[in-house]
């Protein structure tokens, strides 16, 4: 552990206790994180909206892998600003809902860009604001065949009305699509431009830094952090994870309602409850 340069986490079911939250002992072992000289990167497939909202809560200026590594951002002075992205092909989107559609006939979806959320009528019309920290109500609406943005679309979200997601996850993941599917434990499946994910975003980075994975650890607990988890140095895993993520972990810790993750970065920096 004493050779941990940077550390990546995931936010929902491994930062975030199941409130939405990052608890005050959490936060403290952010900063003691930083103040060790470990750099902490956020890896989750969450907007850059609700990112920002949670690092306000808790004082987090780091690099955060959102839309599971199809958007960079940069919060340095508490403005989360967007660094890269990875968009879709409109070709390739349009394709991969329609075949999903055929796979799961009913199946809804919405669009994604880094700042931008459209959705059909059917989609929005499924969700609660817990689903993508938005109010249904305040989504814009679009029956395009695959919406047009203002800036890139880096992912389509599908749900279905009576699908479970992991279910129509696998239904996509069969289709043989153009692109990366994966599933966050959410009731809703993910699709970006094939090779996006969490685990390339955070190797990107960490060659612009000079580290090697040997000197990473990543936390995660769902489908979406299996390949960053695979990638690192040491796989860090709160014991709520599925099944397949505890098959590959170095270290599990204590729930993430159990501040799992301060747990493993108070042992890293030797801080924390004595």
């Amino acid at each position: 552990m004493a050779g941990v340069k940077l550390f990546a986490t995931d936010l929902d079911g491994t930062l975030l206790r199941s409130d939405r939250t990052v608890s005050p002992r959490t936060a403290a072992a952010l900063r003691a994180a930083g103040d060790a000289g470990i750099e902490v990167v956020w890896a989750t497939a969450r907007a850059r909206h609700s990112v920002h909202e949670f690092a306000a809560t808790c004082g987090f200026r780091g690099i955060a892998l959102c839309a599971n590594g199809a958007v960079l951002i940069d919060l340095a002075d508490g403005t989360p600003v967007v660094r890269s992205t990875i968009g879709l092909d409109a070709v390739v989107g349009a394709a991969a809902m329609d075949a999903v559609r055929r796979a799961v006939p009913g199946t809804v979806f919405a669009a994604v860009g880094p700042t931008t959320f459209v959705a059909e009528p059917g989609y929005a019309a499924l969700c609660v604001f817990s689903d993508h920290h938005r109010e249904p109500e305040s989504m814009v609406l679009a029956d395009e065949r695959f919406p047009v943005l203002d800036e890139d679309v880096v992912k389509i979200v599908a749900r279905h009305p009576e699908t479970a997601s992991v279910d129509l996850y696998r239904a996509a993941a069969d289709a043989g699509l153009d692109l990366a599917v994966t599933h966050s434990g959410a009731p809703y499946v993910e699709m970006a431009a094939r090779g996006v994910s969490k685990a390339t975003a955070l190797a990107a980075l960490c060659r612009e830094r000079g580290i090697d994975a040997v000197d990473v650890a990543a936390a995660g607990d769902a489908r979406n952090d299996l390949e960053m988890l695979a990638w690192a140095g040491t796989a860090v895993v709160p014991e709520n994870a599925i099944a397949e993520v505890r098959a590959i972990a170095d270290r599990i810790v204590p729930s993430n309602d159990d501040d799992g993750v301060a747990v493993y970065l108070e042992e890293l920096t030797r801080t924390g409850p004595t």
